[in-house]
């Protein structure tokens, strides 16, 4: 019988700071931030995919500025904290945001998403500090799954609070967000106390402007590893439908099925029940890693969102989200957590938040694109169904990529 790790007060530390962000990413960015601003924005709900491609351009061109920056000693949790104050700031705001300003809702939704993901620049190569390479696949996949399950909490109270006011009421859907921010902010903290940059270089003079040299060393570095190389590549493609899923899935059922209010309260009850599917699926995904090892289980995790993508392209009934939802939650977790571990076990330790730098921005960029083709194919074709097809050769091509990966690989030199 294997023996059961105990985790340490600063892998706690890092998987509860998941079990906070989630909170954001299925209120804000999944399920309810999309309704409310189609109430606010009469008209294709689907243009909130130009909004989130803004997002994703100014992270990505954030991304490896501030990972080679805070590679220095010291510099990770400043830059961690910052984003995260941030993120969940600007969530409150978005309480405050008078009722039809549409415009002025994307512009803080854009900073929220900012702080989000800017933090997750540093949380995630935190991932190097806080375990070893050992058991980097079931803390990644751990954070996941409880992000997940903690997730439900707030959302649950959220969901109730909005049907006790009325669908149709703003302050409903506000007081969400307040929910969120608050559930984000507590469950931060523990990160922030516990949680100290091991891996990094010393300090020297000009760190901004040599960061910006080490900017074209490290794509160098990248391009000189051909196991980490061609995983970004690949990792780029498939990444690209997943978040785009995450981000544009309510709005492409709201405008494929004809949802009235009613159904859209089920289309979220629906939601909830995928976040409960999602968290035993990212733990076994973390299981079955180690069995089978990471890259095995991410070829697995992207047959199943091609089978999903299908599967939405044809869906008629509001029922059949349950079976779409399922399929996804299946596979989100397992991918996003065995990616970002895979990730952080074949980069050297003291580079890693130079290395995610890279491996966000291309995270980024694909999610730029991925929003984009859904609203421009739905502008053009008139028809919101044939978007879904506009990112199937996103897998496709990345699951090619990916399969001329070696099947074993070792961590990179310190370099």
């Amino acid at each position: 019988m294997a023996k059961k790790i105990r985790l340490s007060k600063k892998e706690k530390s890092w998987i509860m700071y998941d079990c906070g962000n989630s909170a954001y990413s299925m209120a804000i960015t999944t399920a309810l931030f999309p309704v409310y601003f189609g109430m606010m924005k009469t008209g294709n709900s689907m243009d909130l995919g130009f909004i989130n491609s803004a997002a994703s351009i100014f992270v990505a061109i954030l991304s490896p500025i501030l990972g080679t920056i805070a590679d220095y000693k010291d510099y990770k949790k400043r830059f961690f904290v910052f984003f995260a104050a941030m993120g969940i700031v600007m969530t409150t705001m978005l309480t405050l945001v008078p009722q039809g300003q549409w415009f002025i809702l994307g512009i803080v939704y854009i900073l929220t998403a900012i702080g989000f993901s800017g933090a997750n620049i540093f949380y995630d190569a935190f991932l190097v500090d806080v375990t070893n390479d050992e058991n980097m696949d079931s803390i990644s996949t751990k954070g996941f799954a409880f992000g997940y399950i903690a997730s439900v909490v707030p959302f649950m109270i959220s969901l109730v609070a909005i049907l006790a006011i009325g669908l149709d009421k703003a302050i409903g859907f506000q007081l969400a967000f307040l929910i969120t921010a608050l559930w984000w902010g507590a469950f931060t903290i523990p990160m922030i106390k516990n949680v100290t940059q091991i891996h990094y270089i010393e300090r020297e003079p000009n760190p901004i402007s040599k960061s910006f040299i080490r900017i074209g060393k490290t794509f160098k570095k990248i391009r000189a590893y051909k196991t980490v190389f061609v995983f970004i590549i690949a990792y780029f493609l498939y990444i690209d439908g997943v978040d785009t899923i995450i981000k544009m899935a309510v709005p492409y059922a709201t405008e494929t099925l004809n949802l009235n209010p009613n159904d859209i309260v089920f289309l979220l009850g629906i939601l909830l029940v995928i976040q409960i599917i999602a968290f035993p699926c990212a733990l076994l995904y973390g299981t079955l890693a180690k069995k089978y090892k990471a890259k095995r289980m991410i070829i697995v995790a992207i047959i199943t969102y091609i089978v999903a993508v299908f599967f939405a392209f044809f869906m008629t009934q509001l029922w059949h989200v349950f079976i779409l939802g399922a399929l996804i939650g299946s596979a989100q977790g397992g991918i996003q957590a065995l990616s970002r571990s895979y990730f952080a076990s074949i980069i050297p330790k003291k580079n890693a938040n130079e290395f995610f730098g890279f491996y966000n921005i291309f995270g980024k960029f694909a999610a730029i694109i991925g929003p984009l083709l859904m609203a421009l194919t739905t502008r053009i074709t008139g028809e919101a169904r044939y978007s879904m097809l506009a990112i199937v050769p996103l897998f496709v091509i990345g699951l090619i990529i990916f399969l001329t990966l070696p099947e074993d690989t070792k961590a990179m030199e310190e370099v």
